[in-house]
């Protein structure tokens, strides 16, 4: 057992949704991974019991946080926020650390829950994320949920006293995402995102290699890729049926009550903006991540502008995020693109478009060569395209137990993708969807040319062009659609200038009541 010293008042939940030092929290039902259900009304939770429940929980805490924390070969409890696919491979690598005995899991999907039982018969179970976030015999929590609920949870858990391993993108909406930082600071939580690749010991390797030794010259600009085949999600006439297995209150959460009109309840809410982040946040957050990590050292955390476009494209399908994406990022340093398809290279195709670099990675283009990297390994050639140096990772296989020794210290310095690293490159993904949504179809063209001297930019349209002309699709084509530069405040991390309004109106999205994250953490 971890007995956690911290210098916050208490943390339980308490009356009327606020935790024991005063801070507002919303005290409704959360989710638990890409099929969550808690069992908000059909256990029979009513708010009068919780409120007694959670009193208890705080009395308990209260004494604990006066206590040494433990030492560092305890046991760590952890509890699972959701049990669907991606939570499933977490399970395994936490049950892999030394020391972490997995003791609860949840989810709105029941079948789940019983599924996830099988693996780890003695923890507690449940559909109701609250019983687990009230438990004082739990120390930690890992909320790998639909893209929608990661704040809500993490919040709600770190108010409980407890830590957090959230999966990424950290945030749906970007206002959430520095409410997270909030309260991971107020309650003095271990906050970590599941941008794993940061675990990876290569990652100082290439810094050293590019920065240190300076091994392909003064650094130019960046070109991101995040190529890979997909399919339709279907497009009913009908809505979805709801599972029977589903709570579809505490799946929904914090996301409006609509219709779904794909064909799968699971992993295809990644497609519609309501609960998912599109491709950009799915993978996207990965690949720039590594940038923002190796080419950036994390110097830049908000980009000075931005510019983007693209569509959902030949499948005419329910999803809504774009399945072909372009993004310039205006650094104020390095330039930096991002291609995204999904598109097989051919109507009848079966692999990705060819494109410079990894498909699933990035290139760094310096004076004397490039380094291309992607997840688990990288390769650095010089002008004449010569390979002068090979690298190799584990994919950050390490990223898990990182976590651990974070919750053993009490150090937050020893994370190596903390809450605001997360945060800062979940925001990239963030305002690179922000700017499709406030994209049109209007004068595309004209937009699209007045980036054409941006580095990278050309190069990238070029490429686009081909891919979409191999499916049939023009440049003039409805369903594409470009946004106007959009100028950001590094400080505020808020959009300024002529297409402010906006920008910023999808910082902050609309919350299903009660599912709110706080505006005081």
């Amino acid at each position: 057992m971890i007995e956690h010293s911290r210098s916050q008042k208490s943390s339980g939940l308490n009356i009327n949704g606020t935790v024991s030092n005063g801070s507002t929290v919303s005290n409704s039902n959360t989710v638990s991974n890409s099929s969550t259900v808690s069992d908000s009304n059909t256990v029979g939770i009513s708010r009068r019991s919780f409120v007694k429940q959670t009193a208890a929980v705080t009395a308990l805490t209260l004494g604990v946080s006066q206590r040494a924390h433990a030492l560092v070969n305890d046991e760590v409890r952890v509890a699972f926020l959701s049990c669907g696919g991606r939570a499933n491979e977490l399970m395994g690598a936490f049950a892999k650390v030394p020391g972490v005995k997995i003791v609860g899991l949840c989810d709105p999907d029941a079948s789940r829950v019983e599924k996830a039982k099988g693996r780890f018969p003695e923890a507690k179970t449940t559909n109701d994320m609250r019983k687990l976030i009230e438990d004082p015999n739990i120390d930690a929590v890992v909320v790998a949920t639909c893209n929608h609920w990661h704040c809500l949870a993490s919040i709600w858990a770190m108010q409980a006293g407890k830590d957090v391993y959230v999966e990424k993108p950290l945030s749906h909406s970007q206002w959430e995402g520095e409410q997270t930082i909030a309260a991971a600071r107020k309650y003095n939580r271990i906050c970590q995102v599941g941008t794993q690749q940061r675990s990876d010991p290569m990652q100082a390797e290439l810094k050293k290699f590019l920065h240190e030794d300076k091994m392909i010259g003064k650094l130019k600009n960046v070109r991101v890729n995040r190529y890979g085949v997909r399919g339709p999600i279907g497009k009913r006439s009908e809505p979805l049926p709801k599972d029977p297995n589903l709570d579809w209150d505490l799946w929904l959460g914090p996301a409006a009550d609509v219709p779904v009109y794909r064909n799968s309840w699971h992993y295809d809410w990644h497609w519609n903006w309501n609960t998912g982040s599109g491709e950009m946040g799915n993978w996207g957050v990965h690949v720039l991540d590594d940038v923002r990590n190796v080419a950036f050292q994390d110097s830049v955390r908000v980009p000075n502008r931005i510019i983007g476009g693209g569509g959902r494209l030949v499948w005419n399908d329910a999803g809504e995020s774009p399945n072909v994406h372009a993004v310039a990022f205006d650094t104020g340093s390095l330039p930096v693109v991002i291609g995204l398809s999904n598109l097989p290279d051919k109507t009848d195709g079966k692999k990705s478009p060819d494109v410079p670099g990894p498909g699933s990675g990035y290139v760094v283009y310096g004076e004397g060569g490039r380094l291309e990297g992607q997840r688990g390994g990288a390769k650095a050639f010089d002008r004449d395209g010569k390979l002068i140096k090979e690298f190799r990772g584990n994919s950050g296989a390490g990223h898990q137990a990182n976590f651990i020794e974070a919750v053993r210290a009490r150090k937050k310095e020893l994370l190596n993708a903390e809450v605001q690293v997360g945060h800062d490159s979940t925001g990239w993904c963030n305002f690179a969807n922000i700017c499709f949504q406030a994209g049109d179809q209007q004068d595309v063209r004209s937009k699209v040319e007045s980036a054409m001297d941006f580095p990278g930019w050309e190069e990238l349209m070029g490429q686009m062009h081909e891919h979409l002309a191999a499916h049939g699709v023009a440049p003039e084509a409805a369903g594409l659609k470009m946004s106007h530069w959009m100028e950001l405040s590094p400080q505020t991390g808020r959009f300024v200038g002529a297409h402010a309004a906006a920008g910023n109106a999808l910082i902050k999205r609309q919350y299903r009541a009660p599912f709110t994250v706080p505006d005081t953490v």
